[in-house]
């Protein structure tokens, strides 16, 4: 069993800090300003000897309907709904608010098990916690997010809340093969602002997971959501991650920006599939085609997603039109999908995951060494290594050294003398022989020995 534990307060009292030292890691987005965190997020950790799921949230906030804080707040009372224990942060240096004392009524009528925690408490601010007994929660857990200091209480008041039966260990997702059941196929969702990533993350999921409104630049922080998807063959379980929109660098000045926008790019690094969200109204725009490069880069699997198909009038010249520019903007991507769909409507989204897991199953692609050396020998013979000072290049054989993506190494003479157009004719051979689409190959050159170098 794994304890689910969920982070709340108000605005600015330390909860994405407390999630951040809980998890060693700087996950969330951590900032002065409030208001910084809009979605809960989600991550497993190890507290002790305690499986905990750590849910950080946004601010409690009173908003009026409709607005964005109104649709935070209930993002926020979803959580406490999902927890088996409520963190209930305060700031011991600031003092209890009326905001505190309706957040603390509000937990006292969910009926859930709360650990009252009063954060920020170096220094003085220790005198600021024996304020927290005015809410009626109990005894108050001093600690200070930022500096680690009452981590130990803070655990011993977790442990208190955790069933007799204790917690199963769970076998880690990093150790099984790419092809068991049971390992979660990681795809993240990139692209411009207001692309419609959230709402697609939200249609998978069939539930309002994730923000989402007219506004542009709703999400801030990588939100990461595990999910199962039924396909034909198989389930394959999903974790998606939902990231913030890309812009120019050049438009890129805020600092909380940067950070979210440093937050996609490793999004992009730990992901196994990325799937592109372009404007299918201003398909291809340059943002596009950087994004796309640097998951290609990265090593990634790539899938291009039309989004907002459903405002397309003359649909099939402009899906052909879409497919071509496709071909000839990223040829660094041969033969990407372009899939064509509306998170809004629904329309075309049983396409995204056959073609996602057909990505996924090329960059996991394994080739015998005896068929690479077969096709080598015939690709070679078709079309000659050129020769350089007069002297002809021999490629002596070639085998598969990685996969995720596909690595091979060819041995050869004069390694450092093969024009990279020549390298290029390979890579493409083996992406045609071998059918391996959609995902990056990496080919390396091996010079030879000589074992009369430097013998008289």
């Amino acid at each position: 069993m794994v304890l689910k534990v969920a982070i709340i307060g108000r605005p600015n009292v330390g909860k994405s800090t407390l999630f951040n030292r809980l998890a060693g890691k700087k996950l969330a987005l951590v900032d002065d300003q409030p208001g910084v965190t809009r979605d809960r997020r989600e991550y497993d950790i190890k507290f002790g000897d305690l499986d905990i799921r750590l849910i950080d949230t946004a601010g409690l906030e009173n908003a009026s309907d409709g607005s964005l804080q109104a649709r935070m707040r209930e993002g926020t009372e979803k959580a406490i709904a999902l927890a088996d224990v409520t963190l209930f942060l305060v700031d011991a240096r600031s003092g209890l608010t009326s905001h505190d004392e309706e957040l603390a009524e509000m937990l006292r009528r969910a009926g859930r098990p709360v650990v009252l925690v009063a954060n920020k408490t170096e220094g003085r601010g220790e005198a600021g916690a024996y304020e927290a007994y005015n809410l009626g929660l109990g005894d108050p857990v001093a600690i200070s997010a930022e500096h680690g200091e009452g981590m130990a209480d803070l655990y011993q008041a977790i442990r208190a809340h955790v069933p007799e039966d204790g917690m199963d260990d769970e076998e880690d997702a990093e150790t099984l093969e790419w092809d068991d059941p049971l390992k979660p196929l990681r795809l993240a969702i990139v692209g411009r602002p207001n692309a419609g990533k959230s709402t697609l993350v939200n249609r998978l999921l069939d539930e309002d997971r994730v923000l989402t409104g007219p506004e542009a630049g709703i999400t801030r922080d990588t939100i990461s959501v595990e999910w199962s998807w039924e396909g034909s063959e198989r389930s394959w379980p999903v974790k998606l991650f939902d990231t913030a929109g890309l812009r120019k660098r050049a438009k890129v000045q805020d600092r909380l920006e940067k950070m979210s926008t440093g937050d996609t790019i490793r999004a992009i690094q730990f992901a196994e599939v990325v799937a592109v969200i372009i404007d299918a109204t201003m398909p291809f725009e340059k943002q596009d085609l950087q994004i796309a490069d640097l998951a290609a880069r990265e090593g990634r699997g790539v899938v291009i997603v039309a989004n907002k198909w459903d405002l397309i009038e003359d649909k099939d010249e402009t899906a052909k039109a879409l497919r071509e520019a496709a071909a000839r903007l990223l040829p660094q991507i041969p033969n990407v999908p372009v899939i064509l769909m509306s998170a809004l409507t629904g329309r075309g989204i049983d396409r995204l995951m056959p073609w996602v897991t057909r990505v996924y199953r090329d960059w996991n692609a394994k080739v015998k060494t005896s068929d690479l050396n077969k096709w080598l020998e015939a690709a070679t013979q078709k079309h000659p290594p050129p020769a350089v000072g007069g002297r002809r290049i021999k490629i002596r054989y070639i085998t598969q050294v990685n996969t995720r993506p596909p690595t091979f190494m060819a041995h050869c003479q004069r390694a450092d003398h093969l024009p990279d157009s020549y390298k290029r004719y390979l890579v493409n051979g083996i992406r045609e022989s071998f059918s391996i689409e959609a995902v990056p190959i990496r080919l390396f050159l091996r010079k030879g020995t000589n074992p009369y170098e430097g013998k008289k």
